[in-house]
């Protein structure tokens, strides 16, 4: 069987080295060196040069006499697109192209790059870079890189797939020093041809992955992206580095548009898509330790247990946990009954358990805590102390659920402990708020399998056909009554007459609003008035509207006045990288301010619509605080998942919003809504 040209690619037998160079200093000379403990055979390929550090070279990779797998190109940018045409005609599986000065520097690079996947293309030859570094597969002693020092990261379970050549090369030797090996780690630079959806794919069907860690930059295809990670993420745990917190996509505009940078809206998309996500790449080396050592069942809400051999690092445990958004229960009482024979009074043992400082019942308290049906994993911190207790011993072979070690002591004495205990499935780490971290790694991983397990529930697919622009409000508020979603009585008026008549209708107290599709935010423009009461206030109201400046004669809406509660926004935008996306946050004139968001792709099943509201800094705003109406968590989700159904289903529009939907005793009313159509 002959293998696909990315599996040639990323586990060769044969590699050319296009631009192999006898001189010290260069690229090509440095790329054979890193070669140098590689399993299989290596060609260099030069223009005149017999040998290349002791090996025979070619003057063209056509003339290497054995299929090659990859190619290695090592020559200026100007010459690159021939080598990889040479590489076509020569059937070479895939090449790396390692220079610089593509589409990252200007437009006539931009047009070197296109010409070189052309040439790729071509051929069916896969390309990884421009631009890149390359990639290490330390299980086959392969440093398809010019960095020759990559050859120190021992093999392992981590996969490794970053946009930067530096960042993947820095993931590695950190993963190194913590002492997670590596199966593979890839650079993809400018990715031309090859990005994260090839390599995940490819990894779906390599055994030799336990784990996988995404440092992400940028993203042009989002959704094949998040595809991908769900095509693998039930066999194998993602964990996502989404880089530049300070680096979002240019703002649209809009409220919903200002709210979804791009650095928000690709975290969200890959929680969605079951990645456990991270902030620094610290945190996901831990992350991806500890998954790659166990990972828990599914479930909706993970308990933790914490038991701590010193009271001090405990409490650095159990509050860098509750940071982390970690559950910890309260233990059972039979629990505590028994916690208290074995550690006496004088200590907590609710959870955290405190043992006052661990001697040989440690592993009788593991097992009672484990033991708690709350209890789903573990969170032990111990100082390194062998005369107290031999770690080894009782946390290696303890019958507990999954367990992260936070612990110190002479480094050396560490690693031993990190290495022995590695063998038994527990991960260490060196302080308890990376120990936290890695727990809440855990418990994210399985409560992402969860959601995912229940997200084929039926979305709302509302049938909008027949409610086509000019969006101003009151066309929009017609499209959400076929979404199902309330808007307040109301009548649309042309004269000051039929107004006069329409809140007679209504009763008083009404709002009284200047509609028109050049208006997409009245309030700034004066366009509303609140709480009239009497005939005479409508007419003061009218003089005010009249004045108001809109390109053509607007219309009249008059609204029954709702009565008060807290306020949301649901917005739907299409992302240029993700397509359709949906964002539930807090809602009022203010929203930009507050910034307080959280985003699903779309379309959004009711389930993952439902998680939604808790993952707001304010929930508790909406939960009945101090006397106010409390949000109907279902008829929520029913209006989440019918705004994401409506962009899915309508090409003609770019973006729908309510700002602001109330929270009322009689439910959720819909006060504004914008719709901006497709441009």
């Amino acid at each position: 069987m002959t293998r696909d040209g990315l599996a040639r690619m990323l586990a060769p037998r044969t590699v050319a080295v296009i631009g192999a160079s006898p001189s010290r200093g260069k690229a090509g000379n440095a790329l054979m060196r890193s070669l140098a403990a590689f399993s299989g055979s290596v060609h260099p390929v030069h223009p005149t040069a017999q040998e290349v550090l002791g090996r025979g070279a070619y003057s063209d990779v056509r003339a290497v006499p054995e299929r090659v797998d990859l190619a290695l190109i090592a020559v200026p940018a100007a010459a690159v697109p021939g080598a990889v045409g040479a590489c076509a005609a020569a059937d070479v599986g895939g090449a790396i192209v390692h220079a610089g000065g593509f589409t990252e520097t200007s437009a006539q690079g931009d047009a070197l790059q296109r010409a070189t996947a052309e040439a790729a293309a071509r051929g069916d030859v896969r390309l990884l870079g421009p631009n890149t570094s390359g990639f290490i597969a330390p299980p086959i002693g392969l440093c398809a890189t010019f960095v020759a020092s990559t050859a120190c990261v021992r093999p392992g379970p981590l996969a490794i797939i970053a946009q930067s050549g530096g960042v993947n090369h820095a993931l590695a030797f950190a993963a190194e020093a913590e002492g997670l090996g590596v199966h593979l780690a890839v650079g993809l630079g400018n990715a031309a041809d090859v990005g994260f959806a090839d390599v995940l794919d490819h990894l779906s069907a390599d055994d030799g992955v336990g784990v996988v860690a995404l440092a992400i930059e940028g993203v042009a295809d989002g959704r094949g992206l998040v595809d991908a990670v769900g095509r693998l993420v039930d066999r194998v745990p993602v964990v996502a580095l989404k880089l530049g917190r300070t680096d979002v996509s240019e703002f649209a505009r809009s409220h919903t548009g200002a709210l979804t940078g791009s650095r928000e809206v690709t975290r969200a998309a890959l929680r969605q898509a079951g990645a456990v996500v991270v902030d620094d790449t610290t945190a996901l080396i831990d992350a991806a330790r500890v998954l790659s050592a166990r990972r828990l069942a599914a479930k909706r809400s993970v308990g933790v247990g914490v038991v701590t051999g010193q009271a001090g690092p405990g409490l650095l445990l159990a509050d860098a946990l509750a940071v982390e958004g970690a559950r910890m229960p309260t233990l059972p009482e039979p629990a505590q009954r028994r916690l208290r024979e074995l550690l006496g009074e004088l200590t907590y043992v609710r959870n955290p358990v405190d043992t006052g400082r661990p001697g040989p019942g440690f592993g009788d308290v593991l097992e009672t805590v484990a033991a708690a049906d709350e209890v789903d994993a573990l969170a032990v911190y111990l100082l390194d102390e062998p005369e107290a207790i031999d770690a080894r011993h009782v946390l290696g072979h303890a019958d507990v659920p999954p367990l992260v070690l936070g612990t110190a002591g002479p480094p050396g004495d560490v690693i031993a402990l990190r290495d022995a205990l590695a063998l038994a499935g527990v991960p260490v780490l060196p302080t308890p708020e990376r120990a936290a971290a890695g727990v809440a790694a855990l418990a994210r991983d399985a409560e992402a399998a969860a959601r995912r397990a229940v997200a084929t529930d039926a979305l709302v697919a509302p049938d909008t056909a027949g409610i086509v622009g000019p969006w101003d409000e009151v066309r929009a508020k017609e499209l959400l009554a076929l979404v199902g979603i309330a808007t307040p009585d109301r009548a649309v008026c042309d004269t000051h007459d039929e107004i006069l008549a329409a809140a007679a209708r209504i009763g008083f107290p009404v709002v009284l609003k200047l509609v028109h599709s050049a208006l997409t935010h009245k309030t700034e423009h004066g366009a509303v008035r609140l709480g009239i009461r009497t005939e005479r206030e409508i007419l003061d109201a009218l003089a005010a509207l009249d004045a108001v400046d809109v390109p053509s004669p607007g219309r009249y809406l008059v609204e029954r006045m709702v009565s008060s509660g807290p306020e949301l926004l649901i917005g739907a935008v299409r992302d240029a990288a993700f397509g359709p996306i949906v964002m539930l946050g807090t809602g009022g004139v203010d929203v930009e301010a507050s910034a307080d968001v959280t985003t699903r792709l779309a379309p959004v099943s009711l389930d993952e619509a439902a998680c939604m509201l808790d993952e707001l800094a304010a929930a508790s705003r909406y939960r009945g605080h101090r006397g106010a109406p409390a949000v109907d968590d279902a008829a929520l989700a029913r209006a989440i998942a019918g705004v994401a159904g409506v962009l899915c289903a309508r090409a003609d529009v770019t973006e729908l919003e309510i700002n602001p939907l109330r929270v009322t005793t009689d439910g959720l009313v819909a006060l504004d809504a914008l719709v901006a159509p497709a441009r």
